[in-house]
């Protein structure tokens, strides 16, 4: 039985009151930072490789079933406006975008589907494929990763259990094992706060070690709302030392980043 399988360390939950069930779901959360860490080594080689690749012009493709391709999803579609980067940050759920809201029927079955939804962007060796698997053993995940490492593409793999298929055909498998959920089998609680997490890492990681990231702020973030504008003069402000709000907004408003509105200045 996989880790993701085996039965909580609570029974009787709907005999809780409200307040024990929340005590444990938090107590269970615990442990999801702790196993986080002890997966940095490898989180650390994936990010290096696709710093590496994206370089010379690659991509990563998240791919997922369910909640985990949600996840995957969600982390893709921050990239732009945080960093003003587009199309290196790809999520592929199965079944296709309507699965975003709505559970499509035996997607995650089909091991070839995976690889053919990748084919659709072109990628190359220069791309990366990240799975995204609580169990580890979603076909269509396994299946893509197998297709893309033969291709010549890095993979790696985000799950909850040690040795799972994903981790056999991924080159760096990252195994993040959180124990039993406080529901039994429900893997979007910490298996899915765990992927999160990782998620997290790898995607800000990269943009900072790619130079969209200046001292800690986002330099190269859009601006799509008022208050992304206002954190963008404030950040001309203190980069520059202008004291007047109305100039470094009209700075950033005229140049569009942070970043070019602090070089036009230099």
């Amino acid at each position: 039985m996989t880790d993701t399988e085996k039965a909580s360390s609570y029974d009787h939950l709907e005999q809780m009151s409200t307040e024990e069930i929340l005590l444990g779901i938090n107590a269970e959360d615990v442990s999801v930072p702790v196993a986080v860490g002890e997966s940095i080594p490898q989180i650390k080689e994936l990010v290096d490789g696709i710093v590496e690749r994206m370089k010379k012009g690659g991509r990563v493709f998240y791919i997922g079933a369910g909640t985990s391709g949600r996840l995957g999803v969600t982390d893709a579609s921050e990239i732009p406006p945080t960093y003003g980067v587009h199309d290196k940050f790809i999520g592929i759920i199965a079944g296709g975008d309507k699965a975003i809201r709505n559970a499509v029927e035996g997607a995650e079955d089909d091991p070839e589907q995976g690889w053919k939804d990748i084919l659709a962007f072109n990628p190359t060796p220069d791309d990366t494929v990240v799975g995204i698997s609580a169990s580890g053993g979603a076909p269509y995940v396994v299946g893509a990763l197998d297709k893309a490492r033969r291709n010549g593409l890095l993979t790696s793999i985000i799950s909850a259990n040690k040795g799972s298929r994903a981790a056999e055909v991924a080159d760096i498998p990252i195994e993040a094992v959180v124990g039993p959920e406080f529901v039994t089998g429900s893997t979007r609680m910490k298996s899915g706060t765990a992927a999160k997490l990782i998620l997290n890492m790898i995607s800000t990681a990269a943009m900072i070690r790619l130079g969209h990231v200046k001292g800690n702020r986002m330099v190269d973030m859009q601006l799509t709302n008022s208050k992304l504008v206002d954190r963008g003069t404030r950040m001309i402000m203190y980069e520059t030392g202008l004291t007047d709000y109305d100039q470094a907004r009209n700075l950033l408003l005229k140049y569009g980043s942070v970043r070019s509105a602090v070089e036009s200045l230099k």
